[in-house]
């Protein structure tokens, strides 16, 4: 009988070959420019011989479903004798060895578990050799179980033939590794670390039973062509321009077409490699993911949307060696490897963390295209991140980048330029500066939910009107109370599936009223009358003012800005002189230019807000940029994940998922008929702090939901935190509404 690599469905060992191989090929196509000629032939090798240990017959017993003496050992750990018979290269063969024995656990773990596990033969702190009756011998549990003829047969049907002579235990490979691991800034680094990406792409892309990947087409720049207007003088730079670009223009200037053309002139030159297009929030991420689909017009998906927690649950899975087909997780994860990819920064800067699979997330960058949207809207901590983030790509895996804003202060543009070691700056024309000429603010005293009166009346006389206030609080108090007949709320508060419906709502044109909070700042495709809005630094007005106006159709639209700030709206925007410093600003442009903002002058008003670091977001930025740059150089490396930097990444979320108490059962259904995505969505993400108000005040349960796996018929345990406050699909999570699971609502 030939020999198996996968259990359900069965698949032959020699055809999880194949599957592999044909994913090496059309990497080939999708990411050519790696380092090393000799690249795609060692990945090749190490397809063929990743899973050949799985040749141990009580192995392929287990995956017959049947009794057997298997005991949980690890396969790849039986493939590296086979790849210490291979007559090649000595430093060839380590760096084989090496991807092979850690394509599924690190190497800390493979390191107890032989120890554990197999006599090595060494003595113990007390210089004696004793080995413990229960340990495997690991030469004659090879000799005595591996099925070396039906092994050596499948080898030869991919032109390899070798004699098993030396059968040794893997433990120094590993050992050593663990003592020397390769250094940053070095060939053999970079070497390992993108050829051990590339093969997990290869392992997890063939056991997803993926036999494609798309690449990007001449066609699938037409949309670019399809205007009947004329490129603007920066469009048409960065459509000639072969570098790194940084790129400052208007809001509503076309700066995603922008960045296409020049994506399209370095295809041309460079060849293919996989596009991430970066932005700071959900609602843009999202928008932009249905806008590009749009506009690519393809009869496949080329566009892909990153979801970090289903990226971390399909991680996961793949690492389990009795990993279970199911359709749904499949066909998801195939968005995962669209040629463009929207997503935030997280999804990349997890990797330069070492989470989790980074080796892969890192070899999807060589040769690769960002494209950071509106990067002005981090804080200092992320804004590092960044910064290190295009360092290591740009000068490591030939990534090219393309950054732009609309608004960015003179000392982080400077962080920025010194991030590429090549670039081009492309700024939009004075004259379009002069023609974008469309706002005109109004500042008001008093509090924004004081003054509904002013919004409604614009709303009877037939505006479209948009409202952007600073907490979720103060933006469901402004929907409740206006009367209008189609009107949209936009927050964080909201789950996935409410979020989404709530965004496709807002591009219809009878859309009279949204009301949101910073999410509506970047990057979303509509235009209104006029914007009521809470003070906020003027970078950020500047953006939400973006949405009025767009299309530069309606003369001199109003901004009205109120300068009185909310109790908590210093927990929003900490810095209380940057806000005076904007009312101050936008009070001299009322009183000396009729209120008329010249969007010329913004960068004059931004360093005027912004005229050299915070003392502290100075100390933020440098030892978060010093900290990641250390670590990078320091201490990433291929097979060997970090603990410490995991907490670290995830601590800056300050967030926690909860589920409301109305949608306990739609969750527990979901999780029965395996949607595990779909129960994921209804739960509503809120800060940590609120977190534990609510857990210490019994707001907050621990639940527990058990389900049964249909195809393993494995049961599992799944814990979640459900919260007993209201939340509907209108007005999401309302914080001081509770609510028990007979949906009776009582007033805190």
């Amino acid at each position: 009988m030939e020999l198996l690599a996968k259990s359900e469905p069965r698949v032959l060992l020699k055809q999880h070959i194949n599957d592999g191989l044909l994913i090496v090929e059309e990497l080939k196509k999708c990411i050519p420019s790696v380092d090393g000629s000799d690249f795609y032939e060692i990945l090749k090798l190490c397809v063929i011989f990743h899973d050949i240990g799985k040749s141990h017959t009580e192995f392929q017993k287990k995956l017959l479903g049947e009794n057997n003496s298997w005991h949980f050992q690890r396969h790849e750990l039986f493939s590296i004798p086979f790849i210490d018979n291979l007559t090649i290269d000595d430093s060839l063969k380590q760096l084989i060895k090496l991807i092979v024995a850690g394509h599924h656990k690190d190497y800390s773990t493979l390191f107890k578990f032989i120890d554990k596990n197999y006599q090595t033969g060494e003595p113990d702190a007390l210089g004696f050799e004793f080995e413990v009756d229960e340990k495997k011998d690991f030469k004659k549990e090879f000799e005595g179980s591996i099925l070396s003829e039906r092994a050596l047969s499948v080898l030869k049907e991919f032109d390899i033939e070798l004699f098993l002579k030396e059968i040794q235990l893997p433990l120094n490979l590993i050992r050593n590794y663990l003592r020397v691991p390769t250094k940053k800034h070095n060939a053999e680094f970079i070497k390992l670390l993108t050829l051990s990406g590339a093969f997990k792409q290869c392992d997890h892309l063939s056991s997803g039973m993926v036999k494609h990947l798309e690449t990007l087409e001449a066609k699938d720049f037409d949309f670019l062509y399809s205007t009947k207007y004329d490129f603007y003088t920066h469009q048409i730079q960065s459509s000639q321009t072969i570098d790194n670009v940084i790129l400052t223009a208007p809001t509503g200037s076309g700066k995603t077409e922008t960045s296409f053309l020049w994506l399209k002139n370095q295809i041309e030159n460079f060849g293919q490699g996989r596009v991430f297009y970066i932005l700071p929030y959900t609602a843009s991420i999202n928008a932009m993911y249905e806008r590009l689909n749009k506009d690519i017009n393809s009869n496949v998906e080329k566009v892909g949307l990153v979801h970090g927690k289903l990226a971390e649950y399909i991680e996961n899975k793949f690492s389990d060696d009795d990993y279970i087909e199911k359709k749904n997780l499949i066909e998801t994860y195939k968005t995962l490897v669209t040629p463009v990819k929207v997503t935030t920064p997280f999804q990349l800067l997890k990797h330069i963390f070492g989470l989790k699979g980074f080796e892969k997330g890192i070899f999807e960058w060589c040769g690769g295209y960002f494209i950071f949207d509106e990067i002005h809207a981090y804080n200092p901590a992320v804004f590092a991140q960044i910064k290190v983030l295009l360092e290591f790509a740009t000068q490591n895996l030939n990534t090219k980048a393309f950054v732009m804003t609309a608004t960015m202060p003179k000392f982080l543009k400077e962080e920025l330029e010194a991030s590429l070691e090549s670039k081009v700056e492309i700024c939009a024309s004075n004259n379009l500066y002069e023609s974008f000429t469309r706002h005109r603010v109004n500042v008001h005293s008093g509090l924004l939910t004081e003054n509904l009166n002013e919004i409604q009346n614009s709303i009877n006389s037939g505006m479209k009107v948009l409202v952007v206030c600073n907490t979720v609080k103060n933006a469901q108090l402004v929907y409740n109370q206006i009367n209008c007949s189609s009107k949209t709320l936009l927050h964080s508060a909201f789950n996935s599936i409410d979020r989404y419906k709530n965004e496709e709502q807002v591009q219809q044109d009878d859309n009279q009223l949204l009301v949101g909070t910073q999410a509506i700042e970047v990057s979303l495709d509509i235009d209104y009358d006029v914007i009521y809005t809470e003070p906020a630094p003027l970078d950020a007005l500047i953006q939400r003012f973006g949405r009025v106006n767009r299309k530069r159709q309606k003369g001199i639209s109003s901004c009205v800005v109120f300068d009185e700030r909310n109790k908590t709206d210093k927990y929003i925007y900490k810095n209380e002189n940057v806000i005076t410093r904007t009312l101050e600003v936008l009070k001299s442009i009322e009183a000396n230019f009729d209120g008329v903002i010249k969007e010329i002058e913004l960068q004059k008003y931004i360093d005027f807000v912004y005229p050299q670091w915070d003392v502290n977001d100075k100390e933020e930025f440098e030892r978060v940029y010093k900290n990641l740059s250390y670590f990078i150089e320091n201490d990433l490396h291929p097979f060997m994940s970090s603990k410490m930097k995991e907490d670290e990444f995830y601590e800056q979320f300050d967030g926690v998922k909860v589920l409301p108490v109305s949608l306990e059962c739609d969750y527990v259904n979901f999780i029965n008929q395996g949607y595990i995505q779909k129960a994921e969505a209804l739960k509503v993400q809120i800060s940590e702090k609120r977190f534990l108000q609510l857990f210490y005040n019994e707001g907050v349960s621990k639940e527990r939901t058990v389900f049964e796996i249909m195809e393993s018929k494995k049961i599992k345990e799944l814990s979640y935190y459900l919260v007993n406050r209201k939340y509907t699909g209108e007005l999401g999570l309302e914080i001081d509404v509770e609510e028990d699971s007979c949906n009776s609502n009582t007033m805190l």
